[in-house]
């Protein structure tokens, strides 16, 4: 804290972006900074993201304003630029529908590293109860890591996951049918998000992890529901949205 405000002093920014940590924002604010705090999904009634979000200048929302989060109140939505979630393979070609050639389909689980919620045993039982669909896995402790997961994603014909931000927006890039499995988070982070993406109609969200006898049927439904509805969540400019906001937030504060 003491180095950020060094270095708030040293450089009189017109604008401090903090990427969900309430501290950074609540610190800029003090020292007489504008913020603009990256919002989260969940419950974020508590004190300290209240007073955070009701003293940034800007928050900026990665999902759709047609999804909005329930329950906020209207000063935060005045406020609040919904640019939809962005990745870094946003603007490249989807990856378009195959026909296995040694008739199994892929099934990718994508993982991350933040914990878990399901065991060494669970996945394996899954595997067996879905014959016809080959498994493969990406992060957490039991997968491999990939600098590039975009070829694992074109070549799965349904991709489970779970419902954080970043997986969800790299799934959603590649516009593939989906499993979501939402992992606990404090506040009811990925919940909320599954919450979202099941009034959307965007995916085949599951609120826990599935008993291996429900598989087969959970990945035909995936499979069968396609990816399209990706569009909404991640339209391909997010990023670009958020710069232009970012910007915008930035010129008012230096003129301010």
């Amino acid at each position: 804290m003491a180095r950020i405000a060094e270095w708030i002093a040293a450089t009189s920014p017109a604008l401090l972006v903090s990427d969900v940590s309430v501290e950074v924002a609540l610190l800029a604010r003090l020292l007489g900074t504008p913020t603009a705090v990256v919002a989260m999904r969940g419950n974020r009634t508590d004190t300290p993201h209240r007073t955070a979000y009701d003293l940034a200048d800007l928050l900026l929302a990665p999902w759709p304003s047609t999804l909005p989060e329930p329950g906020w109140p209207g000063h935060w939505r005045a406020k609040t630029v919904h640019t939809g979630a962005f990745s870094r393979f946003d603007g490249r070609s989807p990856a378009p529908a195959h026909e296995p050639a040694d008739g199994m389909r892929r099934v990718l689980l994508l993982m991350g590293s933040g914990g878990r919620d399901i065991s060494a045993a669970e996945l394996a039982a899954a595997r067996a109860a879905s014959p016809g669909w080959q498994w493969a896995t990406l992060g957490g402790p039991d997968g491999r890591w990939s600098a590039n997961p975009w070829p694992a994603l074109c070549a799965a014909d349904v991709v489970v996951t779970h419902a954080g931000q970043n997986a969800l927006a790299e799934c959603a890039a590649a516009r593939r049918p989906a499993v979501v499995v939402p992992q606990e988070r404090p506040f009811g982070e990925q919940s909320a998000t599954g919450r979202a993406l099941a009034r959307g109609r965007l995916a085949v969200v599951a609120p826990r992890w599935p008993d291996a006898g429900d598989w087969a049927a959970l990945l035909e439904q995936a499979h069968a529901h396609g990816g399209d509805r990706w569009s909404h969540w991640a339209p391909g400019d997010g990023a670009i949205r958020a710069a232009r906001a970012l910007a915008d937030a930035a010129a008012t504060g230096r003129t301010a």
